[in-house]
């Protein structure tokens, strides 16, 4: 297979999982947090700057690639990873969940999902086979199956007729796939927050036997309660062997408790959106440094942080930059976000690694949010 995943060690104080995930373009720590490279760019980034802050693995979308450039003239690049510059792994997501999100604009069938074009109205047409063509064509380590993303809240009909169809759509996507040897294929569990449904859906996929799972449908409304408690009764589900994927989730807690909970790879566009209205993640909790109290404060943005922008740039400066709507003020926002989410699970893995996991959630939930069970964000 294109990816194996190699367990390294459970947590015998949380149960997490310490692995690494070998892939054609190198090999993965995990768990593991992906910038979201949307476009196939990480806003405001340079590939430089991400292998700097120790970047492992990043994630573009089919969606927004097919749209532009379009996938056939990544292909007659050579690539994604040479389009981009890129030598490390790469995750394409299926685009299922952008569709998902232009709710008045599309029209899901059997088939696959008619659907306008956000750029320009322009009427399209996705199905299983043609995103595996496009994801065949992009060239990523990791290409995700297109599926049904259930809105929450959802009715127990709909879910039950949202998993069929994700089933049906992962085997016309296995059936697609075209270079297994070299692309990784993982399947998506569905399920809406019904335990049951979600137990189908893993157990439907399992049997299709990917090298890999995504749990998906996750982070789309619903209380941080019920998302741990969907994802609490779905990982147990899936292989030990094989990684687990949960989609579309970024916040500090979150990494953390969905570690514990025995998932292996994180992504989100949390860190780099909310960087570019000027809230950054901090040892101390969030900061929000567009802030007048931080017109006159020339110390760094996080002292106990090492990254680039707190070892050369002040909270003055970095206001500055904000309010005056500089573009280098959002690169440095950007790079410490990320930094900050990278850094934390490199300190998640040695937590792993000296069974302490839950004795350093209950420190870094103290110090960042003030409470063990936060009412913030992120």
């Amino acid at each position: 297979m294109a990816v194996r995943y190699e367990l390294i060690k459970v947590c015998k104080q949380s149960g997490a999982r310490l692995g690494k995930l070998h892939t054609p373009h190198g090999t993965i720590e995990t768990p593991i947090f992906m910038p979201v490279g949307t476009q196939a760019t990480v806003k405001t980034m340079s590939p430089e700057e991400l292998k700097g802050m120790e970047a492992q693995i990043i994630l573009s979308n089919t969606y927004h690639l097919f749209l532009r450039p379009g996938h056939e003239l990544v292909a007659e690049a050579g690539g994604l990873h040479t389009f981009m510059n890129w030598d490390r792994p790469i995750l394409t997501d299926s685009g299922g969940f952008q569709v998902f999100s232009l709710s008045n604009l599309r029209k899901i069938s059997e088939e696959g999902v008619e659907f306008r074009s956000h750029l320009n109205g322009e009427k399209l047409f996705l199905s299983p086979e043609k995103v595996m063509g496009i994801e065949n064509a992009l060239g990523a380590d990791i290409m995700m199956a297109f599926d049904e993303c259930a809105p929450y809240p959802a009715e127990r009909k709909y879910v039950e007729d949202s998993v069929a169809l994700t089933y049906r759509w992962a085997k016309r996507c296995k059936e697609a796939h075209k270079r297994p040897d070299v692309q990784a294929l993982f399947g998506i569990v569905q399920g809406g927050m019904y335990a049951d449904l979600r137990k189908q859906s893993a157990e439907q996929l399992v049997e299709l036997d990917f090298p890999g799972y995504g749990i998906g449908g996750l982070s789309v409304g619903e209380p941080k309660e019920l998302m741990y408690e969907t994802l609490e009764v779905t990982t147990p589900l899936l292989p030990v062997s094989k990684p687990r994927y949960l989609m579309g989730v970024g916040s500090p807690d979150a990494l953390i408790q969905g570690s514990i909970l025995g998932v292996d790879m994180f992504d989100c566009v949390l860190p780099t959106r909310i960087a570019r209205n000027g809230t950054t993640m901090t040892s101390e909790g969030r900061l929000v440094i567009r802030n007048a109290k931080f017109t006159r404060d020339f110390g760094p943005l996080d002292p106990a942080c090492d990254c680039y922008t707190c070892r050369n740039y002040s909270r003055a400066y970095l206001r500055h930059l904000i309010k005056a709507d500089e573009t280098f003020g959002l690169r440095l926002t950007t790079y410490h976000n990320l930094y900050f989410l990278l850094n934390l699970m490199k300190q998640v893995r040695q937590a792993i690694r000296e069974d302490r996991l839950l004795d350093f959630q209950k420190e870094f939930m103290t110090q960042y949010y003030g409470s063990l069970h936060p009412t913030k964000a992120f």
